[in-house]
C-alpha cells in the first residue's frame, strides 16, 4: 500500500526545520519497508505549526505539527499514516479553526498542490482563467477586472482595471508586464509564499495581463533575499512553456507571452514602482517623476503594467468565476479578498486570507492568539516599517482601505505586526526616521533631509531639552515630509512618528 505525505518546501518551514523532517520521513518509511511518497508543497500558512505534516487518508489530509526529525519515529509508531492519534496530531488540515475561518481565493492552493507540478496545478482549477481570457476581447478582460473591484494590494489600492486600461489604450509598438516582487516591508510574506507555493497563479495572471493590454513581454522584479522563490519561479515558467502556456503561440492562439525572472537590487526604494523600472533598466534606484505615468511611459518609455504578487495572482480567479463573484466578497470600495499576514508578538503568527470587513480584533485575538509573551498588547503597525501604529482603542477598525485612511493608517501590503507593553514607543519612531534616511534613494530634499533632522530632533526630543519646541518641530517636519516628498517612502515615513507621538505621549516624556 502506498501513502502520500506532504512536507513544505516553503522557506519559512524550511527555517524551522522541514528540509531534515522531510528526509526523516522518508528514511524512517525505508528503514520500515513502508512505502511512502514525500510531496513538498507550500506553507499552509500556520507559521506556529512548521513544519506541518499532512498525510492523506480516506477522510482528507491529516495534520501533525510542529514536526521535527526527533518525533518523525513516534509518529510512524502512532501510524499518522493512516491518521493515528498523536501529541502533534490536529486532525483534518480544513478543519483546523485557523484555516477553517479563512476565505482563501488568491490562496486556493498554497499548501495544497505540488508547485512543481503543472498537472496538479490545472487539476485544482489552474488555467481555467487563461483559457476564459484567450476567448475574450482585450476590453472584455480589462472589463472583467475592473467589475470585479480588484485594488493594487501592494500599498496605493489603486484600482486596477483603470490601470489596465490606461495601457491598453496608450498606443505602442511594445508594451510590457512587470510584478513588483521585491516584498520588503516588515511582517510581509505573503508574496513570497505564493511564489514557493503557487507559482503557476502568478505566470496565469501576469499571461492574462499580457492579453488584456497587449504585452508581449513580463519581467519578475524578485527580492534578492528570495532564493527559494527564484528556483520555484523559473522551473515553473520553464514547465509553463514548454507546456505552450507561455512563448510565442499561447496555446495555440496565436498571441505572445514571454516572462523572465530578474533578481532585485537589494534596495527598499525599488519597491516603488518608477525605482523599480529603474533598476529593472540597469541604472540606480531612483524613483522617477510621474507624469508621465508608467502605464503610458514605463520600462524602456514603453506602456508598462506594474501590479505586485498577490494582486496579479488574483486574477485568474476572476477570469475563471467571473468579476461578480470576486466582488461579492468584501465592504464598501474594498472588494475580494485581502491575505493578511500576521506577525510579532503573538501566539499564532501566520497567513490569513479573509474578506474585507474583518476586524483588527478579529484578526490579533481570534486568529493570533493574543501576544506570545503574555503581557497585554499596546499596538499594531499595520503596513511595513513606515506603518501607523494603531492603538487599542481603535482595534475595532474594518480592515478596509477606506476605513484605514479614517483613523490615519493604511492597510499596505497586509502586514500586521503586534507589540506587547514592553515596547517603547519613541524609540520605535525614531527607528522609523533613521530606516527612512538610510533607504531614502536622495533624489527629494524633504526625503533625503527631512528624514535626517527627523531623527536629531527625535533624540532631542528624548534628551529633555526643549520638549514642547521639539514636539512643534517635529510635527511641523512630518507634514513637510508628508506634503513634499516625491515618492512614498518620504511621503509613509511620519506615519509611525505622529501616531506614535499621538497615542502614546506618555514614551516621548522621559526625565531628562
Amino acid at each position: 500500500m502506498s501513502f502520500t505525505v506532504y512536507v513544505p518546501r516553503d522557506a519559512g518551514a524550511l527555517s524551522l526545520g522541514a528540509e531534515t523532517t522531510a528526509e526523516t520521513i522518508a528514511s524512517e518509511a525505508q528503514r520500515r519497508e513502508l512505502e511512502v511518497q514525500v510531496v513538498r508543497n507550500g506553507s499552509r500558512g500556520l507559521y506556529w505549526l512548521e513544519p506541518l505534516v499532512e498525510v492523506v487518508t480516506p477522510a482528507g489530509r491529516v495534520a501533525y505539527g510542529p514536526v521535527q526529525a526527533g518525533d518523525v519515529a513516534g509518529l510512524f509508531d502512532a501510524d499518522f499514516l493512516h491518521g493515528g492519534a498523536h501529541a502533534l496530531g490536529h486532525g483534518r488540515t480544513e478543519q483546523i479553526p485557523y484555516l477553517a475561518k479563512q476565505e482563501r481565493l488568491t490562496f486556493a492552493r498554497v499548501g495544497i498542490v505540488d508547485p512543481r507540478s503543472l498537472a496538479d496545478y490545472r487539476a485544482h482549477g489552474g488555467y481555467r482563467g487563461l483559457h476564459n481570457a484567450l476567448q475574450l476581447a482585450p476590453a472584455e478582460i480589462v472589463k472583467a477586472v475592473t467589475d470585479s473591484g480588484l485594488r493594487g494590494r501592494g500599498g496605493a489600492a489603486f484600482p486596477t482595471g483603470i490601470k489596465w486600461k490606461t495601457c491598453m489604450d496608450a498606443s505602442a509598438a511594445q508594451k510590457y508586464i512587470v510584478c513588483n516582487a521585491d516584498e520588503g516591508d516588515s511582517g510581509t510574506y505573503a508574496d513570497r509564499m505564493i511564489m514557493e507555493g503557487d507559482p503557476f497563479v502568478l505566470i496565469e495572471g501576469m499571461t492574462i495581463a499580457g492579453l488584456a493590454v497587449g504585452a508581449t513581454q513580463g519581467y519578475i522584479y524578485l527580492r534578492c533575499e528570495y532564493p527559494h522563490a527564484r528556483d520555484a519561479l523559473n522551473a515553473a515558467i520553464a514547465t509553463a512553456a514548454s507546456a505552450g502556456h507561455l512563448g510565442a503561440d499561447i496555446l495555440g492562439s496565436g498571441r505572445a507571452f514571454q516572462l523572465e525572472v530578474r533578481m532585485a537590487a537589494g534596495a527598499y526604494i525599488c519597491g516603488e514602482e518608477t525605482s523599480l523600472l529603474e533598476s529593472l533598466e540597469g541604472k540606480r534606484g531612483q524613483v522617477r517623476f510621474k507624469p508621465p505615468l508608467p502605464a503610458i511611459e514605463g520600462l524602456f518609455g514603453q506602456p508598462t503594467v506594474i501590479n505586485n504578487v498577490v494582486t496579479l495572482a488574483s486574477v485568474p480567479i476572476i477570469l475563471d468565476q467571473g468579476g461578480a463573484h470576486y466582488r461579492d466578497f468584501g465592504m464598501g470600495r474594498s472588494r475580494g479578498t485581502l491575505p493578511i499576514q500576521l506577525a510579532g508578538n503573538l501566539r499564532r503568527a501566520g497567513l490569513v486570507e479573509k474578506a474585507f470587513g474583518v476586524t483588527l480584533r478579529e484578526l490579533i485575538e481570534d486568529f493570533g492568539g493574543g501576544t506570545f509573551s503574555g503581557r497585554p498588547l499596546k499596538t499594531v503597525q499595520i503596513g511595513g516599517p513606515l506603518g501607523a501604529y494603531i492603538p487599542l482603542s481603535r482595534l475595532d477598525t474594518p480592515i478596509d482601505y477606506e476605513a484605514f485612511a479614517a483613523i490615519g493608517g493604511m492597510l499596505g501590503h497586509g502586514g500586521i505586526v503586534a507589540f506587547d507593553d514592553s515596547v517603547d514607543m519613541a524609540a520605535q519612531a525614531r527607528y522609523a526616521m533613521e530606516f527612512c534616511a538610510i533607504e531614502s534613494c536622495g533624489k527629494c530634499t524633504p526625503c533625503r533631509i527631512g528624514s535626517t533632522r527627523g531623527v536629531e530632533v527625535i533624540d532631542r526630543l528624548l534628551a529633555g531639552a526643549e520638549r514642547t519646541q521639539n514636539e512643534v518641530l517635529l510635527r511641523d517636519l512630518c507634514q513637510t515630509m508628508l506634503h513634499g516628498s516625491l515618492c512614498a517612502l518620504g511621503g509613509m515615513a511620519p506615519f509611525p512618528v505622529l501616531s506614535a507621538l499621538d497615542h502614546y505621549p506618555e514614551d516621548f516624556s522621559r526625565p531628562a
